[in-house]
């Protein structure tokens, strides 16, 4: 029977399907794909011209007639019809030279959506060629595929830093015993760059380069050696290219008041854990996974403000994708889902 089982899931697959990048896993294979969750259109025919790498190449350079969007926001679906394409598309790549069954799909939600958010991504999912559709929650998910030893009878804290949501919870006995989601994450990270680049120097720049100065000198923490780089858009005022250099204590400035909101929300969480779980706390500290967690000194500035050890996962971007392959790989759990 355990056999049958086996061949029956070997062609399933997980997938965090996030705001800023979407990335699935093929049991026994691992994480395959990792793409940006971005889809190019044609808007007169509504025709998918490209999708993930591709899509996200021709952000802010389209020509009039095609235009490139995130069909996800806040974690959840903004665009049904977009993100049923982008899913397809997804699990039609993932699954090159597997069997042509459709696969049962294992999908992280965040852990705020609401019931009808949540159909929808299984509606979609389902749309896009899934035979079955299972939903974990996404910090969940994390604390599964960053190693946390959910089943202990202990409190295990992880805080998932994603594109449009941060995910805190607090598990013990594989159950949530406190979560908080907030639509707080590197999405806003990089909306806080680019209002003061325009406030500051009056230059506009795209989301693209927002995001590239947030990973190349972006920091929580004060360092040890500030840095600057070069910094090219258009000045608003006189309307040509504009070259400037900034340096990573502006961009900290900048990136204050959005990193003090997922402090109190971490915070926040915390105020709610049970007093037994919050002494496991202590000694075990929590766990940072996602994208936002590779902000330089994040871990150092709650550490600061948590008073707890702090632990920045190993590999933190595919930590939600990590978990929900576990999951595929407990047939118990899957059982118990359907």
């Amino acid at each position: 029977m355990a056999s049958n089982l086996l061949g029956y899931f070997s062609n399933d697959i997980g997938i965090d399907l996030g705001t800023a990048n979407t990335l699935v896993y093929v049991k026994d294979k691992g994480v395959v794909l990792r793409e940006p969750s971005v889809v190019a259109l044609d808007t007169n025919t509504r025709k998918v011209r490209a999708v993930g790498d591709d899509a996200k190449r021709m952000l802010g350079r389209t020509p009039g007639n095609i235009t490139a969007i995130r069909p996800m926001k806040d974690g959840v679906i903004a665009d049904f019809d977009v993100t049923e394409a982008m899913l397809r598309y997804f699990i039609g790549k993932a699954r090159i030279h597997t069997l042509r069954i459709p696969p049962r799909v294992v999908i992280a939600i965040p852990s705020g959506i609401t019931e009808v958010e949540r159909r929808a991504v299984k509606d979609s999912a389902s749309r896009a060629g899934a035979r079955e559709v299972i939903t974990i929650p996404e910090p969940m998910a994390a604390a599964i595929g960053v190693g946390l030893p959910i089943d202990e009878p202990a409190a295990n804290m992880i805080v998932d830093i994603g594109g449009g949501t941060t995910e805190i919870a607090i598990i013990s006995l594989a159950g949530v015993v406190f979560s908080k989601s907030v639509r707080v994450a590197g999405d806003e990270l990089d909306s806080a760059i680019v209002n003061y680049m325009k406030r500051a120097y009056n230059l506009l720049i795209g989301e693209r380069t927002a995001e590239e100065i947030k990973m190349r000198i972006g920091s929580a923490y004060p360092l040890d050696e500030e840095i600057d780089m070069e910094v090219k858009g258009r000045d608003s005022v006189a309307g040509l290219p504009k070259t400037i250099h900034i340096t990573s204590q502006e961009i900290r400035d900048a990136l204050a008041d959005t990193i003090s909101a997922i402090v109190d929300a971490v915070r926040a969480t915390l105020e709610r854990c049970p007093p037994e779980l919050s002494a496991d706390l202590v000694d075990r500290g929590f766990v940072l996974a996602g994208g936002g967690s590779l902000i330089r000194g994040i871990d150092r500035l709650l550490s600061d403000k948590t008073g707890l050890p702090v632990t920045v996962a190993e590999d933190p971007l595919s930590a939600v994708a990590n978990g929900t392959g576990a999951v595929l790989n407990d047939i118990n759990w899957l059982l118990q889902n359907v």
